[in-house]
């Protein structure tokens, strides 16, 4: 494989766009959208009339023909500017689009690609519940074949773009059976929304993300089509494995955009602040805070970009991913706390992007995978069990 992460012309071209608009329409709006905790939809409509939702599928289904890397590098210019925008679109693709994409049948794709790729409706993965977050395997929702039917029951937490106005389907991890051995036997199916029976819960107050849209989901005997089983009967688990490991790569992306963000506002600032008769940017202890943090959202890229290579390779990359995630979101969260350093007493003041950035930062060591559990993947790759 080459080792060489430079863009081609395409994938530049890309980047700029999305840079662009990042600066030109995302940044005058999102902090209102912030601070009121309101979904940001213009924005959300925007993206999708750029084709943004269908990067990374064919064109037959109303993508834009692309490939994973042009996903990757659309989140890591959203989230130099903002995390909650940049969140929307990779839930929306990795996890509510591209499980039907890599799993679906031909009349699953026909039915739901389009409208995902378009942008006027989003996915969502229903995988973790309260009380197993890292422990998925540990699933307690259930669905009970009736007929021609699925019936379903159980709850779900922390799902990204499940109540929205948009929101088109959610993807449902539940247990379908039994092994010989008494272990679960989990399939994925998709229920469409709204449907009798589901209730989507208030939306959470929480730390950061404040402008992407997060629910707890109930289910009480939600009746779907039999012929809304996603894959394999019994493989689901499996299935969302796989996804998670791709989705490693992009997580890790949007962590990239938010550290070099961070890089972005503390240089400006640090060219403007004044202190002592000079720019802030004149003492060395900034100067050298500034050189770490460069340092830190470069290899950050370079460990989501090696991944993204050998996914888009055929090769084996869930070390590689696992790696990326761990090493970004770590740069993220210490990037973040610097940015607020350098900016003194305005950087605990929200009108200011780096104060967003502090409170997003946090959420990127936890979501789509810990940083135990990529420790713990790193590791079983390392043949240690």
């Amino acid at each position: 494989m080459s080792l060489d992460h430079r863009l081609s012309p395409e994938h530049e071209e890309l980047r700029r766009t999305v840079e662009a608009f990042a600066h030109d329409v995302v940044a005058p709006r999102i902090a209102e959208h912030y601070e009121r905790h309101t979904f940001p939809y213009e924005i959300v409509r925007e993206m999708g009339k750029m084709g943004l939702f269908g990067l990374p599928f064919p064109e037959e289904y109303g993508g834009m023909g692309g490939d994973y890397l042009a996903l990757c590098l659309a989140l890591e210019e959203l989230a130099r500017v903002d995390s909650s925008v940049a969140i929307t679109l990779e839930a929306a693709v990795s996890l509510g689009a591209m499980p039907i994409h890599r799993f679906g049948t031909e009349e699953q794709k026909r039915e739901w690609l389009p409208r995902l790729c378009a942008g006027e409706a989003l996915g969502a993965f229903g995988l973790t519940e309260p009380g197993f977050g890292s422990d998925a395997g540990g699933t307690r929702t259930t669905a009970v074949r009736e007929g021609d039917e699925w019936v379903i029951n159980g709850t779900k937490a922390f799902i990204t773009n499940s109540g929205t106005d948009l929101t088109g389907l959610i993807t449902v991890t539940a247990v379908t059976g039994r092994r010989p051995d008494g272990r679960p036997e989990i399939s994925s199916i998709i229920v469409p929304t709204p449907t009798p029976g589901l209730t989507v819960a208030p939306g959470y107050s929480k730390v950061g993300w404040n402008a992407s849209d997060t629910h707890e989901l109930s289910f009480a005997d939600v009746r779907v089509p039999a012929a809304n089983l996603l894959g394999v009967e019994g493989r689901g688990y499996a299935q969302f494995l796989r996804i998670l490991d791709e989705g490693r790569i992009a997580i890790s992306a949007l962590a990239t955009g938010l550290a070099q963000g961070c890089v972005d506002e503390s240089l400006a600032y640090a060219r403007t602040r004044e202190a002592f008769g000079r720019p802030i940017g004149a003492n060395q202890a900034i100067q050298f805070k500034l050189a770490d943090m460069e340092a830190r959202a470069h290899t950050a890229r370079v460990a989501w970009r090696d991944a993204a290579s050998r996914l888009l390779a055929g090769e084996p990359f869930k070390k590689q991913a696992a790696i990326a995630k761990l090493h970004s979101s770590d740069m993220a969260v210490v990037n973040a706390r610097e940015a607020t350093q350098i900016h003194g007493g305005y950087g605990f003041m929200n009108e200011y992007p780096v104060a967003r950035m502090w409170r997003d930062a946090k959420i990127l060591e936890i979501g789509e995978g810990t940083s135990e559990v990529q420790r713990m993947l790193i590791a079983r790759e390392l043949g240690l069990s």
